[in-house]
């Protein structure tokens, strides 16, 4: 018992590991409320479910299907919607080419800026399913989808590794779309799938290159790499695949038009790359199945987006060469197809791996909204509020804004409520405690609570934070009964030692044993 109440404990306090969650409650059509259970009808509409890497971006698989919340360059960008879809076609049905997703919320057609236009470069007047079934089961989250047009059971599933303790495969720049096929029906069904973008990274700039079974949306780098070195990959494992490199190239929605004339009547151009900007590419994969047989068709996603402009807090002085932030994978892979040929060749050893966190931890006899609180808050461990620089060590915002990171520097008396990483990834949680006092705190044991990016030596012009300093030190403790690493304890007991030398002077002068000075904190004032 009293073990299950240890656990309980972690996993509540796992909860407050960051202050949102990007799923919500979910509840039946009933407004009977179910955790752990699915979302339908409304309650599809506003689920975002994060795929991608620690620090490494993200992009979401939405409650009906669509990818959104594109943030793969290094910062959020939440409203950053792809012009990418996958459909399904199914020769001489009527009525038989549908995309792979569920009804197009409202909110996006009359809610967001530019919707009063139109929502020119949207797909939404396409058709789709009718329903949808969406059950998220962290790292995985999969979509039912039904109608009376499509004699097929399609199953949609979303996933990206993540694998407790091995931090380097749970922060591959890279996730995947499984698209499952079942013929219900008495005959046997002739179909091709698609999976079709614009260069979602580089728009009317960048060329589209070809990968196996699949294409290159490229972005130029400045350094003078060669193209196709940096920019976004969608192949699919399917050696049957036909690949068009170039949409037709019109105005105004002509190309949009003429791709979904071409999905409609199960038509599968193999235009060649061409040397100049193309509109968009797809991948299409035909197959043939008897009444009751299954294909599924995955479809793996990467990116590799290394440079980036991002400095903050860096002391100019102490920092003279210091550059820009750049991701933890640009050291570990040195191009987009050293990233992509990883993916494709370790995909069924990260996904059993990340398939036994997935099972071992949604059967346990925990509470079931203890589980579904921790799980949606474990998302955002892929979400561009966690950056890891080159030598991997771990920074975070506090949270995203719109477009960009909110509140810098892996902020001690912010992340102090942080108790998930410290469990699942240990060895991550401690490059935290060492930036904080082995680069962040000074001889005199004053430490700055907003680490600078790169991770460097920062100006100490300001209070230190009472709540962040004293928590760390709590945390060396806790990182120590984790890891049993006690030269790693005693390589930074000398810091810690400096660090409550200076909170006693600074808060208990008089060396009463109680707080008792002004002291900054997590309100973002003095509390006296």
């Amino acid at each position: 018992m009293k073990k299950q109440y240890r656990m309980l404990i972690f996993l509540t306090l796992a909860v407050l590991a960051f202050s949102s969650c990007n799923v919500e409650k979910g509840k039946t059509d009933t407004d009977k409320h179910v955790f752990n259970g699915d979302y339908t009808g409304k309650y599809l509409d506003r689920v975002s479910f994060p795929i991608g890497g620690i620090g490494a971006g993200m992009f979401c698989m939405d409650g009906t299907g669509s990818l959104s919340h594109l943030s793969i360059n290094n910062k959020p960008e939440i409203f950053n919607e792809p012009f990418s879809f996958a459909a399904i076609s199914i020769k001489g049905l009527k009525d038989g080419a549908k995309v792979l997703e569920a009804q197009v919320p409202e909110w996006k057609m009359f809610g967001p800026a530019g919707s009063g236009n139109g929502g020119a470069g949207k797909n939404y007047g396409l058709p789709r399913f009718k329903n949808g079934r969406f059950l998220p089961r962290f790292p995985f989250a999969s979509l039912i989808l039904e109608d009376k047009d499509i004699p097929l059971a399609v199953e949609v599933t979303g996933w990206s590794p993540f694998i407790p303790t091995d931090a380097d495969n749970s922060s591959l720049p890279a996730g995947a779309m499984e698209y499952k096929f079942k013929n219900n029906s008495s005959s046997e069904i002739e179909a091709v799938f698609s999976w079709n973008s614009r260069n979602i990274i580089s728009e009317n700039v960048g060329r589209i290159l070809p990968a196996r079974n699949g294409f290159i949306l490229t972005k130029e780098r400045s350094d003078g790499s060669p193209l196709g070195t940096a920019g976004f990959t969608a192949s699919v494992q399917d050696d049957n695949a036909v690949v068009d490199y170039c949409w037709f190239r019109g105005a105004w929605f002509d190309p949009h038009m003429i791709l979904w004339e071409n999905i409609e009547s199960c038509t599968m151009p193999d235009n060649k790359p061409v040397e100049t900007t193309a509109p968009g590419a797809s991948v299409y994969v035909p197959f043939k199945l008897k009444p009751g047989e299954e294909k599924t068709v995955v479809v793996n996603l990467s990116w590799y987006l290394p440079e980036t402009n991002l400095s903050i807090g860096v002391n100019p002085a102490a920092n003279s060469k210091m550059g820009f932030y750049k991701p933890w994978y640009s050291e570990r892979f040195r191009n987009l197809t050293e990233v992509s040929d990883y993916w494709m060749s370790n995909y069924s050893d990260l996904k059993k791996k990340s398939e036994l966190f997935r099972d071992a931890f949604f059967s346990s006899t925990l509470p079931p909204e203890a589980i579904e609180a921790v799980a949606a808050n474990l998302t955002i461990l892929k979400s561009p509020t966690v950056l890891r620089q080159g030598d991997g060590r771990l920074w975070g915002w506090e949270g995203c804004g719109d477009n960009e990171g909110c509140c810098h520097g892996s902020c001690t008396h912010v992340w102090n409520y942080a108790q998930a990483l410290s469990h699942l990834f240990p060895a991550l949680e401690r490059t935290l405690r060492e930036t904080e006092f082995r680069v962040s705190q000074n001889d005199q044991g004053h430490q700055v609570f907003r680490s600078a990016l790169p991770i460097a030596t920062p100006v100490h012009d300001f209070y230190a934070a009472a709540d962040g300093q004293l928590g760390g030190i709590m945390k060396i403790y806790r990182e120590w009964r984790i890891s049993g690493n006690t030269e790693w304890m005693k390589g930074l007991y000398p810091y810690v030692k400096k660090s409550l030398d200076y909170c006693i002077e600074t808060w208990d002068p008089k060396h009463e044993g109680a707080v008792t000075e002004p002291h900054h904190n997590t309100y973002d004032i003095e509390f006296w």
